[in-house]
């Protein structure tokens, strides 16, 4: 059975994609959860990983010998084992823009990532407004998010980015995440949709509820805050 290594569920949006890619595609496999105690060399967290992961980062895909240690490429590795899945639109053009989604996601938006950390047991829309008032950046980065989901969901006409839940609704889970965290102004109405459509995803709401019952307050995850 495929083995998936991720981090606290409340914190960790890198784990968050493929588990719910898998989840909600039912692939099944086995979770194996690596606790957040530091991320320095030392820590429990790093020697765990040591012994599955070259990078000693979550999440990290098994199947057998083969180690997958990227989401992206863990995203690639089973649309390719599991094709009756559906991980990506079939038509080709669809197919490259959800690609491109996936991977403007994978490496972009930065500064919205950076002022709105994934935290899902919590609600800071005083921290969301601050950091959408004095950061540019995030102001261009949550912009930027409306005008693709807007025009994704126009072209392909939902519920999903590209009609059916696919790679892409996967990668964009964890910013629905922050965005119910943090509450910034600016959504449209149809990213506003969009947002608690993915929220309502089985596969994400199990997530959410694995999160909700973590209570593990992780100060170096937190820097905006004193305790839960």
């Amino acid at each position: 059975m495929l083995k998936l290594y991720v981090g606290n569920k409340n914190y960790s949006s890198w784990s968050m994609r493929p588990w719910v890619l898998m989840r909600q595609a039912g692939i099944d496999f086995e979770e194996i959860p690596v606790r957040f105690d530091s991320f320095a060399p030392g820590s429990d967290f790093k020697r765990a990983l040591a012994q599955v992961s070259p990078t000693g980062k979550v999440p990290v895909l098994v199947d057998g010998d083969t180690t997958v240690w990227d989401t992206l490429a863990i995203a690639e590795y089973l649309a390719e084992t599991r094709p009756d899945a559906r991980l990506w639109p079939q038509e080709r053009a669809a197919r490259a823009q959800a690609r491109s989604a996936a991977a403007e996601m994978h490496s972009g938006f930065a500064a919205l990532r950076g002022a709105f950390p994934m935290n899902i047991e919590a609600r800071l829309p005083e921290v969301g407004a601050l950091a959408l008032r004095d950061r540019p950046g995030v102001q261009a980065d949550l912009q930027r998010l409306v005008q693709l989901w807007d025009g994704l969901l126009a072209r392909h006409g939902g519920p999903m980015l590209f009609g059916h839940f696919t790679v892409a609704d996967a990668f964009y889970a964890p910013v629905c995440m922050r965005l119910i965290t943090y509450q910034p102004e600016g959504l449209s109405e149809a990213s506003a949709a969009y947002v608690q459509r993915v929220a309502d995803l089985p596969g994400v709401r199990d997530w959410i509820a694995g999160a909700l019952l973590e209570h593990d307050f992780r100060p170096f995850e937190e820097p905006y805050r004193l305790r839960r």
